[in-house]
């Protein structure tokens, strides 16, 4: 199935002359405070951004156009909640960097019956898998999280076979000024909830040397981005 076109309520990301170089975040963080803060909120993760971010996870998998065989990494797997959203018949592969979250996703796993998951503690920024290896990898809430967001998304590329997609649903920074303003006066405090408030899609986007097939938004509300590309 090829990928989605964009949707009506997708719109153009404009690239101003500053992309290339602007910090893509006012919260910058580093891999141990990031691997901590998992530890720590792993107990209630499910309970807090389980039912909130639900609907993107239903959308955004139904778009990813997964074929019977397909092999999938999910970056930032976490407690598992994805996991038994994919086919059946596709073969997943899910890492995170975080030992407690990766403990109750196993659990998930075994409750539901899942068999066509598997985890592995990795991560994201070095990946151990060979070039090629899957047919679509997807970063369902994880780049606003990770240290280095493009350093990541050159694993995910690299991973990635030619001619298949890697994706990425994550919330970016507003394109209202008011809006825009808010989240980069929090995202030095939302980094201890586990993602930066402020990241910059346009930004990010340019210094990742990204041409994305299609930008949609998803979710309720609808201010998170499901960002596809492609692998020539």
């Amino acid at each position: 199935m090829p990928p989605q076109v964009p949707q009506p309520d997708a719109k153009p990301i404009l690239a101003t002359g500053d992309a290339a170089t602007r910090a893509l975040s006012v919260a910058p963080v580093e891999t141990d405070f990031v691997e901590e803060v998992y530890e720590d909120i792993s107990c209630w993760y499910d309970w807090w951004f389980g039912p909130t971010l639900h609907a993107g996870r239903l959308e955004s998998i139904g778009r990813l156009g997964i074929r019977p065989g397909d092999q999938v990494l999910e970056v930032g797997v976490g407690t598992g909640i994805n996991a038994a959203l994919y086919p059946k018949d596709c073969h997943v592969t899910g890492i995170d960097l975080s030992a407690s979250m990766l403990e109750k996703g196993a659990k998930r796993l075994a409750k539901r019956g899942v068999r066509n998951v598997r985890l592995m503690q990795m991560d994201a920024e070095s990946l151990t898998f060979p070039d090629d290896s899957f047919d679509i990898v997807y970063a369902p809430y994880t780049i606003s999280v990770v240290s280095d967001p493009i350093k990541v998304v050159h694993e995910m590329r690299r991973v990635c076979r030619p001619g298949g997609r890697f994706v990425f649903l994550n919330h970016f920074l507003s394109e209202h000024p008011f809006g825009a303003k808010v989240e980069r006066l929090i995202s030095p405090l939302t980094v201890y909830a586990g993602f930066k408030a402020d990241l910059d899609l346009p930004a990010f986007l340019v210094q990742a040397g990204l041409e994305p097939v299609s930008i949609e938004k998803v979710n309720i509300p609808r201010i998170w981005s499901l960002v596809t590309c492609q692998k020539d």
